[in-house]
């Protein structure tokens, strides 16, 4: 079977930058599985992606020129219903076989097979395998239909026909090529009013030759970067401009916002080439040109956050910065031409940026002659949820619970400051720069707070309070801010779920799974403050009064369902996870230390016959009434039940004193030694004696025993 590499090029206009990638390798994947489960090329056949700006394009490998035929065996029914009791075939069967175009002839042919209890008539036939036009056909229709875009747009194409007017076609950019290649022979395909050809555009400005001719399948990205000035491949595109941004980097002593000092050349690289703005970048380029500009150093009074966002968010520039980490007046620009003389391309760009950074120093100036105080006021005209009021009434809530937490923490001093951060945190929100750049709240109120002669303890709360915003994010710097961070995250859960406003599948527009994260993250690194998560809710839950519905059971329920997940994500195994949180300890910052100590608990050769042990004796106490009072010692009658109380006398002690040091892990060590009196309680002591006094003794050495295996954790869930 003949087979020669197959190249298939889509040519549009500027497709959107930050989905260019996605859209890249899903063009290429769906039409390569299309043709691999056409049979039309190898299940492990090489597959090569390629997204520019204005094209998407595929190679695919050893592809054939016509798919080999297949033998097919098809049920048509049971031999009952198509057979009739002369042995002719019933007029269902003729259906059948007529649909699959076959007449009265093949009725001779059909196999009988049994399936299951019944026989049926099987209908065995070769199908021809499709032609690579055919194949390539339906691949490319189904890569078209299947291209993860949230929204098309319609344009016409005139007909291409002996009728005149015009047709509508439907994509997410107009289409205006197409190029199919098998070795160096075009497919004729067609698709979006476009027939296939050998050729395709190039750069729109620097193309040496237009149209460019692909001679080969092979040649496609060697011949667009000669002849077209194109670098067709995303992933080669993006690595060059990154190789240029370090190097003009290194050459100027800078360095890139996401290039720390402590990563490798490799380690670094591969985080720009991660970065979201290198990704949009290369979408927005053909051949990237990287150029050094330059602004007024009198902008970098205005906080560097500022002038960071609006170049890169605006302009798609990247900021240079000094090895303190401090912004530079010089940044980077990635240009799609490469003229001889870019004193024109830079002027340009330097003249873009200016108006934009005066902007943001006009709005700083402006936010500093009023006091985050002035503006609190101004907060009860802004609506936050219409069950739940405005940002003035949440901001009371907030401080009501950061408060409270405040004197759970650190007495009336922090819960004082706590108030007031929490008085503030929300007031940039009013400010012209956080209206212009939303991502820029917290950090601006941090700025305006210390403006304002207030403490650096209330200015990073304000800033803080807003963290970790997502996985790996930095925790609140000082008692002040995780106490409103606390607070803030617990209002918008507690108000959510109290009006019904739940999470549902993939859908949560208020990012309670976020928050929730973001309080467990807290909890468990203020691993020795009093902070109790029922307490928490029960604060959280007050000062909403009679507003919302009680709503702190579901909410335990969704923070340790949280807890779970996370956990395991970690590495933790499920048994160990199980065990701990299905005590649901109030404490999370005991968490950690009690995962550790019942993986080194499962590690004794103890561990299993007491898990077990333990999983016996909960069954036991849930089918009795057990004792709720003291062993009595003058009740022990059996050698085995006298020397399991005598070892519990020596080792409940220990483990007791395990559990008020927080040596969890001592705790259950100390436990390993019981095993032996166990397992001989067991094979020598009937619990459910038929003397009422007995059984009642036994089941409250049971109950003692018990209670003290498992504060740590429920052991039974380490039962096999």
């Amino acid at each position: 079977m003949r087979t020669e590499n197959l190249l298939v090029e889509l040519f549009v206009e500027e497709l959107p930058p930050k989905a260019l990638k996605k859209l890249g390798v899903a063009f290429a994947t769906v039409l390569a599985d299309s043709l691999k489960a056409q049979g039309l090329a190898a299940a492990d056949a090489a597959v090569t992606d390629y997204a520019s700006p204005r094209r998407l394009a595929v190679h695919v490998a050893a592809v054939a020129a016509q798919a080999a035929d297949r033998a097919v065996s098809q049920k048509l029914m049971p031999v009952a219903v198509g057979i009739d009791a002369s042995g002719q075939a019933t007029a269902a069967l003729l259906k059948k076989l007529q649909a699959l175009g076959a007449g009265p002839e093949a009725v001779a042919g059909l196999q009988k097979r049994m399936d299951g209890k019944a026989e049926a008539l099987y209908f065995d036939s070769t199908v021809r395998g499709a032609s690579l036009a055919e194949g390539l056909q339906k691949a490319l229709s189904d890569a078209i239909a299947k291209l993860p875009i949230p929204k098309v747009m319609s344009y016409q194409l005139e007909r291409d026909c002996d009728l005149p007017g015009w047709s509508t076609v439907s994509f997410v950019r107009p289409a205006h090529g197409l190029l199919a290649l098998h070795g160096s022979a075009v497919v004729p395909v067609q698709e979006l009013g476009l027939r296939a050809t050998d050729s395709t555009q190039g750069h729109r400005f620097e193309a040496l030759v237009s149209p460019v001719r692909i001679a080969h399948a092979d040649d496609y990205a060697t011949t667009l970067a000669r002849d077209g000035a194109v670098i067709a491949s995303f992933d080669e595109r993006s690595r060059a401009m990154v190789r240029a941004l370090r190097n003009e980097a290194k050459r100027l002593d800078r360095r890139l916002e996401v290039e720390p000092l402590l990563l490798s050349d490799d380690e670094a690289e591969a985080v720009l080439l991660d970065n979201a703005l290198v990704q949009e970048v290369t979408g927005l380029v053909e051949r990237p040109t990287v150029m050094v500009c330059n602004f007024d150093e009198a902008f970098l009074q205005v906080p560097q956050e500022c002038l960071i966002l609006t170049m890169k968010a605006n302009q798609k520039y990247f900021p240079l910065f000094d090895d303190a980490g401090k912004l530079s007046n010089q940044f980077l620009i990635v240009s799609n031409i490469n003229p001889a003389d870019p004193r024109f391309v830079i002027g340009g760009n330097e003249r873009v940026v200016r108006p934009r950074l005066a902007d943001a120093k006009f709005f700083y100036d402006q936010d500093r002659k009023r006091t985050l105080e002035s503006r609190v006021q101004s907060l009860s005209k802004v609506v936050y949820h219409n069950q739940l009021g405005t940002q003035g009434d949440r901001m009371q809530r907030v401080c009501q619970i950061a408060g409270a937490i405040g004197m759970r923490i650190g007495g009336k001093a922090l819960a004082d400051k706590a108030m007031l951060a929490a008085r503030l945190a929300k007031t940039d929100l009013l400010t012209d720069m956080v209206g212009e750049f939303p991502d820029l709240q917290g950090i601006m109120g941090n700025y305006y707070a210390r403006n304002d002669g207030l403490s650096e303890e209330i200015a990073n709360a304000i800033s803080d309070h807003y963290h970790p915003r997502f996985a790996g994010d930095s925790l609140p710097t000082n008692d002040v801010g995780r106490t409103l961070a606390l607070a803030d995250k617990l209002e918008t859960l507690v108000g959510m779920f109290g009006i019904g406003s739940l999470p549902t599948g993939d859908k949560d527009p208020f990012a309670l799974r976020r928050h929730a994260l973001g309080v467990i993250r807290i909890l468990m690194d203020a691993r020795d403050l009093p902070l109790h998560l029922p307490a928490l809710l029960d604060d959280a839950a007050q000062a909403f009064g009679e507003l919302i519905k009680d709503p702190r059971a579901a909410l335990l329920d969704f923070f340790f369902d949280r807890l779970a997940g996370n956990l395991r994500e970690q590495g933790n195994s499920a048994q160990a996870v199980d065990a701990v949180l299905a005590l649901r300890p109030a404490q999370l910052g005991d968490v950690s230390r009690r995962l550790e100590a019942v993986r080194v608990f499962a590690s004794l050769p103890e561990s299993a016959a007491l898990a077990a042990a333990n999983k016996r004796i909960g069954n036991i106490l849930k089918k009795s009434e057990a004792a709720q009072g003291p062993v009595d010692a003058a009740l022990l009658h059996e050698a085995a039940e006298k020397a399991l109380f005598a070892a519990m006398q020596i080792v409940l002690p220990q483990a007791d004193a395990g559990i008020a040091a927080k040596d969890y892990t001592s705790s259950l060590q100390a436990l390993a030694v019981l095993r032996a009196p166990v397992d001989a309680f067991f094979d020598g002591v009937m619990v459910n004696a038929e003397d009422p006094a007995l059984k009642a003794n036994r089941l409250a050495l049971l109950q003692q025993l018990h209670s003290a295996m498992n504060r740590v954790a429920d052991l039974a869930k380490l039962a096999a």
